[in-house]
């Protein structure tokens, strides 16, 4: 019984420690600059995102061919801001410091979709530029 006590704790403690850290990691990728290419193709210019913008930028980022399959996508990014979006419309009328917390959680997730096509399009270009040069 202590065991499986234990083994249980120590699963729980595990999952929020990666839920911790996979949400450092994407507040770090959130936080690199966007280029102004990302923002003119995405029709931003001369604004701050907002959580709306993401469908726009998942829908960029799903037009630009990835040439690093390894790399990650916004899977996980998508099913975060769904699930952030689906909990602000349910407490956002009973708790109101819910409602401004998923926002600023669904412009990290807008600024990462950025980050990611920007990632994209540069690795686009320096490809097109090393087949130049052959």
């Amino acid at each position: 019984m202590f065991s499986a006590m234990l083994l249980a704790i120590s699963i729980v403690a595990l999952s929020q420690f990666a839920l911790y850290y996979w949400r450092a990691v994407l507040a770090g990728v959130a936080a690199q600059p966007v280029s102004d290419r990302v923002l003119v193709a995405a029709q931003f210019e001369n604004r701050r995102f907002t959580p709306q913008d993401f469908q726009t930028l998942a829908g960029l980022h799903n037009l630009t061919p990835d040439l690093f399959p390894n790399r990650s996508g916004l899977g996980l990014v998508r099913l975060y801001y769904q699930a952030i979006e689906g909990l602000d419309a349910f407490f956002a009328n009973r708790i109101p410091i819910f409602s401004s917390w998923s926002e600023r959680e669904r412009i990290i997730c807008t600024r990462y979709a950025a980050v990611q096509v920007d990632r994209r399009l540069q690795a686009n270009l320096d490809l097109v530029a090393s087949l130049r040069s052959c």
